[in-house]
């Protein structure tokens, strides 16, 4: 099943000493074995960077450039990259006004409006209660994802 991989995976992947590692990185491995389309969003890439070289004091994970960039090549290698276009941008509005988003959350909104206009089903987060009031997308933790 077509899958996108939120901004958490991501990162958590790329931080060996972090709990959550593990976790990731088992379930992009069960998730690349399947050999189903696995996504990544313009959005999804712009936290990664802003995360990845945003200082350790700043919850940033510190990375060089030269990091970020070679962080930022895997990911374009082992993902296909989803662009906004018009019908995203309606649905994210559609999405705004229904389910009555606000903050924050709004940038959830704009994932899911982005899997809605390619045809993304199911997203992959450790931030599952972020994305279960859109009920037409799968919302899936790591550690729910199998091998079957």
């Amino acid at each position: 099943m077509a899958t996108l991989i939120d901004t958490n995976i991501l990162l958590r992947s790329v931080q060996p000493d972090h709990p959550m590692h593990l976790t990731a990185v088992r379930a992009l491995e069960v998730l690349m074995k399947q050999e189903e389309p696995l996504f990544v969003a313009v959005q999804n890439i712009a936290e990664f960077w802003t995360a990845a070289t945003r200082p350790i004091a700043n919850n940033g994970l510190g990375f060089t450039i030269e990091e970020a960039q070679a962080e930022l090549r895997k990911i374009e290698t082992f993902f296909q990259i989803l662009t906004e276009s018009t019908a995203s941008y309606a649905a994210w509005k559609a999405l705004l006004i229904e389910r009555r988003v606000s903050g924050v959350q709004a940038h959830d909104a704009r994932l899911t409006s982005v899997m809605k206009a390619y045809g993304v089903p199911r997203i992959v987060t450790f931030n599952v209660a972020d994305f279960t009031r859109y009920p037409d997308i799968e919302v899936v933790h790591p550690d729910k994802v199998s091998a079957g």
